[in-house]
């Protein structure tokens, strides 16, 4: 087991590790890993409600995937334009796909079917004309309604079925808090009955809301630190349930609860660019960001309180905002400055660098039926195999471009597809195994 994990039908906590409290679902099926063995039986299609997936670890559910691709890349399913430009990736759930764009001068929310077609649009706020222009976050869906959050910190919670904004608040200017140099990055984290965002400034550092109605719950205290443009996690490690999340210049951990500070440690990084999100796994957290590079802590709880002791630092995986990944015991992802772009594979246990390759070049990735899919920068799409003994890049392709800027998008591989956006278009392909398409 991994500790805790959110369980991908009610996107509430599990919990194992010997403790009593189990959420109906693993009531049911004792554990997700159940649960994705039975879809995939039924042939019933896992969704990606939110950023990452539905327990936020960007590891897919499903099987059966090819194992090489046709040399000029997997089939093209669909294509589909007018969605803005942005770097959101995509939420998928109830037959329907979210994503957002910066389209004239406001965030536009696209609603598109699993056949390309655009259900709905709606707006969230003004775009994002600073520094690299373009939106961010990326929506979350939670049963009929879902939450955004824009680059200038409007939080609003709409309907599914057609987009209608039922609440909104703007989390900067109820706090009293500074946008970041490149804005606010975040991807809203939805725990039970609320909704967390991490505005940082002199009153708070993390909030949470009432998911229905936008009332404020509770308000973590201030840490003096802006934001980062880190997305948050849930997680819980005996009997204590906690948030965690990069800010601008450290590393803070609340009570899911109550918002009680449990931690803030420094951790300091060149232009304050603390983006990627923490990954727990077994009473143990990973950090990692560009320059000061990567470090393991272990969670000591006592009761309510907690605090943080280093177990190990490794500055070959300083990861910029592509994400990494813990799989099977091994840590993956693609270095900023340190390594000048490689990929890296990194042991959770030890901190030893098992390996260094260039692969398809720096920047984003998923993983699905014990696979790593890489996106550049650059646009060149990779698969190979995840394992530790080395990084083999079976196939690649080169994906179209739909506008201008940078490839940051993260891919998002769901029921057989991989999903890859950039700038005002989403390409998606086919990536099942022959034998999966009969």
């Amino acid at each position: 087991m991994l500790g805790t994990q959110l369980c991908p039908f009610c996107f509430k906590l599990g919990r194992s590790n010997g403790s009593r409290a189990f959420c109906l679902c693993e009531i049911a099926v004792a554990c997700s890993v159940f649960w994705a063995v039975t879809l995939s039986l039924l042939g019933v299609a896992a969704d990606w409600p939110q950023f990452h997936g539905p327990r936020r670890d960007n590891i897919s559910h499903d099987t059966g995937l090819a194992a090489a691709w046709p040399e000029n890349g997997p089939p093209l399913l669909w294509s589909a334009s007018g969605l803005g430009h942005g770097f959101s990736t995509v939420a998928i759930a109830a037959g329907r796909i979210l994503t957002t764009g910066d389209r004239d001068d406001r965030l536009v929310i696209t609603c598109l079917d699993l056949s390309g077609k655009i259900l709905w649009q709606a707006e969230n706020g003004p775009a994002w004309t600073g520094p690299v222009p373009g939106s961010r976050g990326t929506p979350t869906i939670d049963g009929e309604f879902f939450y955004h959050q824009n680059a200038h910190g409007d939080l609003a919670c709409f309907r599914l079925d057609n987009g209608q904004r039922l609440w909104h608040v703007n989390v900067l200017q109820a706090f009293g808090a500074e946008n970041i140099d490149w804005a606010l990055a975040e991807s809203p984290l939805v725990d039970g009955q609320k909704v967390i965002s991490c505005p940082g400034g002199p009153q708070t550092a993390i909030v949470a809301f009432d998911k229905k109605t936008g009332q404020l719950l509770w308000k973590s205290p201030s840490v003096n630190d802006k934001a980062g443009y880190c997305s948050p996690i849930l997680a819980e490690w005996q009997g204590l349930r906690m948030i965690m999340v990069l800010t601008a210049k450290g590393f803070i951990g609340v009570n899911a609860d109550t918002g009680a500070l449990l931690w803030y440690v420094r951790h300091e990084t060149p232009f304050d660019e603390n983006i990627t999100s923490p990954i727990y796994h077994n009473g143990h957290v990973f950090i990692s960001t560009r320059t000061t590079g990567s470090v393991l802590f272990r969670i000591h709880v006592d009761g309510q309180t907690a605090r943080l002791e280093p177990v190990w630092r490794n500055l070959d995986l300083d990861n910029q905002h592509g994400g990494v990944i813990l799989y099977d015991g091994h840590l993956y992802g693609a270095s900023h400055v340190n390594q000048q772009g490689k990929w890296i594979c990194v042991d959770w246990t030890t901190g030893q660098t098992r390996w260094m390759e260039r692969g398809v070049g720096k920047g984003a990735l998923t993983l699905a039926d014990g696979k790593l899919f890489l996106v550049s920068e650059t646009g060149d799409v990779g698969l190979a195999p995840a394992s530790p003994r080395e990084l083999k890049v079976v196939s690649q392709f080169k994906a179209p471009r739909g506008g201008p800027g940078p490839f940051w998008a993260h891919p998002v591989v769901c029921d057989g597809r991989l999903y890859i956006r950039h700038s005002d278009r989403l390409f998606v392909y086919d990536v099942r195994s022959p034998a999966g398409k009969r």
